[in-house]
């Protein structure tokens, strides 16, 4: 009989090749308490700004009135992407010493970030179904890691990240589809992999701790299903400055294997393709809910 599977929990990484290991091993780790108190509070304040549109124009989202609170405004949305590109305060925070001492250690000296995605999930938004990052940001070396910030205590009842331990390893991108199931938001999902619900293991986080996690890592949200309240998170992609990032069709007369998305932001090492300069590629954007449909 196979034992279920045991949430995770936080670890001393302190110790040369702790953290390092267990992230081979089960495609995550969680870095407790990486931010403080102070730095949270400074980060919802300024996802009320965001959702405001004080910072700047986000594509699809609906124009606040000065009427409405904070709360009417931000209960609109599900995910903002690209905050960095609106606020220096989720910049900076990409460039979090605590992340990206984390990410030196995974990755390795040169790494770059090439998103940034904003969730708020108010009490009855949907979850996104099970995907694997790397489905949607190709990397070449399989370098790309998730740092899936909890600016609220994460939990299951209000709709906290599910993971699949140990689902990267063989490096496989399963094969994904559109679904009509209400829990999730607009995203595919993936499926035909060997595991099952029942392999799937919960990942708590209080506010101020970060999961980092393996782009080929399968992992899923459900809704949130609290009576009132958010789960406000701040995810990052990252991956190593020296891999070329085929996010982006080639340019014209340019062949795809020297295909190379440049709007990216460095966060430690050297950028060994500092020489192509960074472009401005996208925009802040909000995700669709499923709310009125999906509109692909």
């Amino acid at each position: 009989m196979t034992a279920a599977p045991v949430a995770p929990s936080a670890t001393d990484f302190s110790a040369p090749g702790v953290l390092e290991g267990r992230y081979e091993q089960d495609g995550f780790v969680i870095l407790k308490d990486a931010l403080s108190r102070p730095e949270l509070d400074a980060l919802l304040a300024e996802t009320a700004r965001i959702c405001r549109g004080e910072l700047g124009e986000i594509d699809g989202a609906v124009s606040s009135s000065p009427d409405e609170t904070d709360d009417e405004v931000i209960r609109r949305f599900l995910c903002v992407h690209y905050p960095h590109k609106l606020s220096s305060l989720m910049l900076d925070t990409m460039r979090h010493p605590a992340i990206v001492e984390s990410l030196t250690r995974i990755i390795g000296p040169d790494v770059k970030a090439m998103q940034s995605m904003l969730f708020v999930k108010a009490e009855g938004k949907p979850g996104q179904a099970w995907h694997q990052d790397e489905m949607f940001i190709p990397t070449r070396d399989r370098s790309l890691t998730a740092a899936w910030i909890a600016l609220d205590d994460a939990t299951v009842e209000n709709g906290c990240l599910w993971v699949l331990p140990g689902s990267h390893r063989d490096g496989v991108i399963y094969p994904n589809r559109e679904h009509d199931d209400p829990r999730y938001d607009c995203t595919v999902e993936s499926f035909d992999f060997p595991w099952t619900d029942d392999d799937a293991v919960p990942v708590e986080l209080s506010a101020g701790s970060v999961l980092l996690f393996n782009g080929y890592l399968l992992h899923k949200s459900l809704p949130n299903t609290g009576r009132h309240g958010y789960r406000r998170a701040l995810a990052n992609h990252y991956m190593s400055a020296a891999s070329l990032l085929p996010w982006a069709l080639p340019y014209e007369g340019q062949s795809m294997a020297q295909a190379d998305f440049r709007d990216v932001v460095l966060v430690a090492g050297r950028d060994p393709y500092a020489y192509k300069g960074i472009e401005q590629l996208r925009k802040p954007r909000i995700r669709p809910d499923r709310d009125g449909g999906c509109d692909r």
